[in-house]
């Protein structure tokens, strides 16, 4: 698969209530910006003005929110539409959205866990071809926390391989819900990470959560990155190479330099893992 940044680029979400600090930022403080096009398609004014701006200075990729892939009902080809055209204009070089549901008879505002079985197999790949076609290009998916399981005739690692391969599409890793998905309902974390295909892998997301109690972890995206995930981090880089990593973050925002502190230590984790297999390759 060939990049679509060098791959020790380190990236920040892009959010509106960051949109001065990320103007202002010094060059070089961060690699790529990443939003959620739901959010900004249509938007014009000040904000339009501010995410062009953005946009013409620094690569851009973007995260879906509201495609439901695992959903029923249809997908909206004209939203779709309007998300190929804000791409096109942005010029953004991956595009990504969640392997779960978030509709059912109207927006559930939430992401839903999708049952895995051959069924949904079938199901969610057919959905994520529908979108590459109308899109014009490939998408990557993913993998996504979750706090039910819905039933499962097939492990986690086997169904999220499973769709990326009848789909064919890329993985988007997300290594923090890896490690609170593991927390939450008792598996390896470490031994789920060395079951990804490698050859999927197009970009990692890394992101604080919630220690709701020693065996319950919430995805929040308002907190540091705990340290485990920062190993585990580190490990996925062992496994499967360095790749493009953002850094989310939703709420509770610190000083901008307390972000670009952990976009700093995603360089340096980048860094040491290139370091240490030239050295295993002579």
């Amino acid at each position: 698969m060939s990049p679509l940044f060098p791959p020790d680029a380190a990236g920040l979400g892009l959010r509106r209530a960051l949109l001065d600090e990320l103007r202002a930022a010094p060059a070089g403080a961060f690699d790529f910006l990443e939003c959620a096009p739901d959010n900004w398609i249509g938007v014009g004014g000040r904000l339009g003005e501010a995410l062009a701006d953005l946009s013409a200075r620094h690569p851009i990729t973007c995260h879906g929110l509201s495609l439901s892939l695992g959903g029923v009902e249809p997908l909206d080809d004209t939203f779709l539409a309007r998300t190929r055209r804000f791409l096109d204009q942005h010029g953004v070089r991956l595009y990504s959205e969640h392997l779960s549901y978030c509709a059912d008879d109207g927006h559930l505002y939430d992401l839903m866990p999708i049952p895995f079985t051959e069924e949904a197999v079938r199901h969610v790949a057919g959905r994520i071809r529908h979108v590459q076609d109308l899109l014009g290009r490939r998408i990557a998916v993913e993998n996504v926390s979750y706090y039910a399981a819905p039933f499962q005739a097939m492990d986690e690692v086997d169904f999220v391989t499973a769709v990326l391969v009848e789909a064919d599409c890329d993985l988007l890793l997300d290594v923090n819900n890896v490690y609170v998905n593991a927390i939450n309902h008792g598996y390896d974390a470490h031994g789920f990470l060395a079951r990804m295909p490698t050859d999927r892998i197009a970009s990692y997301h890394i992101a604080g959560h919630y220690d709701e109690a020693e065996d319950l972890k919430v995805d929040t995206h308002g907190a540091p990155v705990k340290d485990a995930v920062w190993d585990l981090l580190d490990a996925a880089y062992r496994l499967h190479g360095v790749r493009p990593t953002l850094l989310e973050r939703d709420f509770n925002f610190p000083p901008m330099a307390t972000l670009l502190d952990e976009v700093q230590r995603i360089r340096h984790a980048q860094q040491a893992a290139t370091v240490a297999t030239q050295a295993a390759h002579g």
